[in-house]
């Protein structure tokens, strides 16, 4: 069985580790540097399997080294967003963790593909890909496919249809600078932009640039961890069963879009040797501009 490994034992880290396992896909080692929380939390989902009927073996440790030789390796270690706090906020506080997390991932585990999760997820990968030396297609940020998820809860609300209908399309960055595309943003194969008016679409973008910071409003103390635990298993799975699926994702960028050595959100091919294909989207001269202008923002939290 392929093994995973989830670093961080958090909301977001323990619910993966628990949906991973759920599947069968997968034997999982949780790693925290609290070893009391992912000793308690792998316990706590072995204690599920006989009601849930699944059989994939999971460990919780602080041991590092127990990461050797992981097919995949999911990073949500890192602080969470509080109230009136942005995920740009984050990044001083996290940079120091990813850069721990790369040298571990680097000592034992180079072959391994990685899925970043933790905030500013486009700056944490692109980190991560930078200290670990591995290869750009194998480094993937979680952040558009969790937005597209958020977006498309939004327009089937408001359209009054099933969710399922609705085929979504976000790009560029995890943060308030993303882009909803209501042209590329489909409905029973007629795009969004014919359904509803520039004033309506334009409430849906907000609302979803905004969705993040809603939740962590409401919580008070915490972040979102159900559907971003949910973002984490579909990449999972469409890695571990090489399902060539299109999703979107956080990718270092070579070329593709005009950009180069970033880490922006496009939408992708995900397969078994991870990033398979990055597929560019014939961008308006509108659009063009918006994302090259988040571009701009991003390449400039690029300091170190």
């Amino acid at each position: 069985m392929p093994k995973v490994t989830v670093i961080g034992a958090g909301n977001v880290g323990g619910l993966s580790a628990m949906r991973i396992c759920q599947e069968n896909l997968a034997e999982v080692v949780l790693v925290d540097v609290a070893a009391g929380i992912a000793k308690g939390k792998a316990l706590d989902t072995e204690d599920a399997a006989s009601l849930l009927k699944y059989n994939s073996a999971i460990i919780g440790t602080d041991d590092f080294s127990r990461i050797e030789n992981s097919d995949i390796i999911v990073v949500t270690a890192g602080f969470a967003r509080k109230p009136g706090e942005t995920r740009q906020d984050l990044l001083n506080k996290n940079s120091q963790v990813i850069k721990d997390i790369s040298s571990r991932i680097k000592q034992y585990s180079p072959k391994s593909l990685i899925i970043v999760v933790t905030n500013p997820v486009d700056i944490m990968t692109y980190l991560v890909y930078k200290n670990t030396c591995i290869d750009r297609k194998r480094v993937i940020g979680l952040g558009l496919s969790l937005d597209a998820s958020r977006f498309a809860n939004l327009v089937s609300k408001e359209l009054k249809i099933p969710v399922t209908e609705v085929e979504p399309m976000v790009i560029a960055t995890h943060n308030e600078k993303m882009m909803p595309l209501a042209r590329f943003t489909m409905i029973k194969g007629k795009p969004l932009a014919q359904l509803l008016d520039r004033q309506r679409i334009d409430r849906l973008i907000n609302d979803t640039r905004n969705r993040g910071a809603t939740i962590v409003a409401n919580f008070g103390n915490g972040s979102a961890y159900v559907a971003p635990s949910a973002a984490v298993l579909k990449m999972v799975r469409a890695i571990l069963q090489d399902e060539k699926q299109n999703t979107l994702a956080s990718v270092i960028l070579d070329g593709e879009y005009g950009l180069k050595e970033l880490c922006f959100g496009a939408p992708v091919v995900l397969g078994e040797n991870g990033v398979e294909k990055i597929i560019e989207l014939e961008l308006n001269g509108e659009e063009r501009k918006e994302f090259m202008l988040a571009a701009e923002e991003a390449k400039k939290c690029l300091t170190w």
